[in-house]
């Protein structure tokens, strides 16, 4: 359940583009065709999938404040949370670096479309945030954070998928001069980011439910306790 839970929490409820608007710039820059969004989307996805659990093991095994207690006592006292940032960028640049040899290998036509945003994913906020939002999370096990690193991904992967779409097709559209290009893209990623937020009511509901059930037992423990007291003051009267 609390694999399902992350998983359907991180793409729709916690998106990375429509929650916290991370990695724009090539959502923006890649969406003007599917085919290329498509292919941005599933690097993405491969290399959140890889990097997040990286992360997670440097983070709980090295980085965290008596992380090291495995080599030793007297290494227990060490704290090098303050490297976070550099590791998990070079992290992530390595996995960067292997997915544009694998794309420019098996998918030239990818890779020329895609171009320098390619090699970009190594700083793209998304990518980083993914590790971040891990680590302040406190997510603990390696297997969440797999979860979490593909389950981000695809919710990255959805977003530059739809948008890519809808700009495919708004080209026929009459669209105002003004408007064409970025301005309607950005009025139509915000009307997208509204319909997300309804994704919300998944989980809030259930947790209302059991707010109303934990409350509902509270006050008839009180009126129980109210009741005893009651008859033990009958009893010694």
């Amino acid at each position: 359940m609390e694999h399902l839970e992350l998983f359907f929490k991180a793409i729709f409820i916690d998106n990375m583009v429509f929650a916290t608007f991370l990695g724009m710039c090539s959502y923006l820059a890649v969406s003007k065709k599917v085919s290329t969004a498509v292919g941005l989307g599933v690097a993405v996805i491969f290399v959140m999938a890889i990097t997040v659990p990286l992360n997670w093991l440097l983070d709980t095994y090295i980085l965290k404040d008596g992380a090291l207690a495995w080599l030793g006592p007297e290494y227990a006292v060490y704290d090098l949370s303050f490297l976070s940032f550099i590791m998990f960028i070079a992290t992530i640049a390595t996995m960067v670096q292997l997915v544009e040899i694998i794309v420019e290998k098996f998918s030239p036509s990818l890779y020329n479309s895609l171009g320098i945003f390619l090699p970009l994913i190594a700083v793209n906020c998304a990518i980083l945030g993914g590790s971040l939002f891990m680590q302040s999370r406190e997510i603990q096990t390696v297997g969440l954070a797999l979860n979490y690193g593909i389950s981000s991904g695809i919710g990255w992967f959805l977003a530059i998928l739809a948008i890519a779409a809808i700009r495919e097709k708004i080209r026929y559209s009459n669209v105002p001069a003004p408007l064409r290009g970025l301005g309607i893209t950005f009025i139509i990623t915000g009307l997208m980011a509204i319909g997300f937020m309804s994704f919300g009511g998944m989980l809030t509901g259930g947790e209302e439910e059991v707010a109303k059930e934990t409350e509902t037992v509270q006050i008839e423990a009180v009126k129980e306790a109210i009741d005893i007291a009651n008859n033990e003051k009958e009893i010694h009267e």
